[in-house]
């Protein structure tokens, strides 16, 4: 089972750096690591399972969850509690050496941010041709053994869900994994990302532009349910190991 991420997490931690020493030197030094250290919980953890955040002009802390925005960035661990935490506790004062400001509602602002850009990059990966849509063109995509990853409306009819499940677990397969099941919008949402209306079962073609979308995603789920791999969590497709 994964663990949950905790605010409170001694294990690897450097409690004793100075705040100062946290924030990266801008966006170029911020794609050179691969590691960074959370404001918030002081762990070092893999920058694919954290945020960036920066001092905007008029001082308020901005998320930067493409990790571009000019000026030097503090990081936090991409979830719910510990960047609830930095507000609360004023890490990002203390980072940013007193010249910023964490509004209250940045954790929700972030969420807001997390799922704007999974569906930017759903919009992009349809133009790319690394999509298709309704449930038949989904169905057979299945069957080829094509898809890396679903996408699920919230609004999804149970009997449809169950049939594509179905035919995900009997897919050709390489491995044990259960395939990735991007569920996390209403189908109005996906209407909009895919420019046609009533999209409820998509499927993502291999490519770069689908691992965009999937890793979107894995950040946006982490930060709403504290786990660091969705795959771990509830929104995969049936395993047939389980059946």
């Amino acid at each position: 089972m994964l663990a949950r991420i905790e605010v409170d997490a001694p294990s690897g931690a450097t409690q004793g750096a100075p705040d100062e020493t946290l924030l990266d030197g801008g966006p170029k030094g911020a794609a050179a690591g691969r590691e960074r250290l959370c404001i918030a919980t002081r762990t070092v953890r893999p920058i694919d399972e954290m945020i960036r955040f920066v001092a905007g002009p008029d001082g308020r802390v901005v998320p930067d969850v493409k990790r571009k925005l000019p000026g030097r960035g503090a990081w936090v661990t991409a979830a719910r509690g510990p960047l609830a935490t930095a507000v609360k506790q004023g890490a990002f004062k203390r980072a940013f050496k007193g010249k910023a400001t964490a509004e209250a509602g940045l954790v929700e602002a972030t969420e807001r941010l997390l799922e704007r850009a999974v569906l930017d990059a759903l919009a992009i990966a349809h133009k790319a041709g690394a999509v298709v849509a309704g449930y038949t063109k989904v169905e057979a995509a299945l069957a080829a053994g094509t898809p890396v990853g679903l996408v699920r409306a919230r609004d999804a009819s149970p009997d449809g869900v169950r049939k594509i499940d179905a035919a995900a677990a009997r897919r050709p397969r390489t491995d044990a994994m259960p395939i990735p099941v991007v569920g996390s919008f209403e189908s109005v949402d996906l209407d909009l990302a895919l420019g046609r209306t009533n999209v409820i079962h998509a499927a993502l073609l291999p490519g770069r532009a689908s691992e965009a979308v999937l890793g979107r995603w894995r950040m946006l789920e982490m930060f709403r349910t504290g786990v660091p791999d969705p795959r771990g969590a509830r929104q995969t497709a049936a395993d047939p190991a389980r059946d």
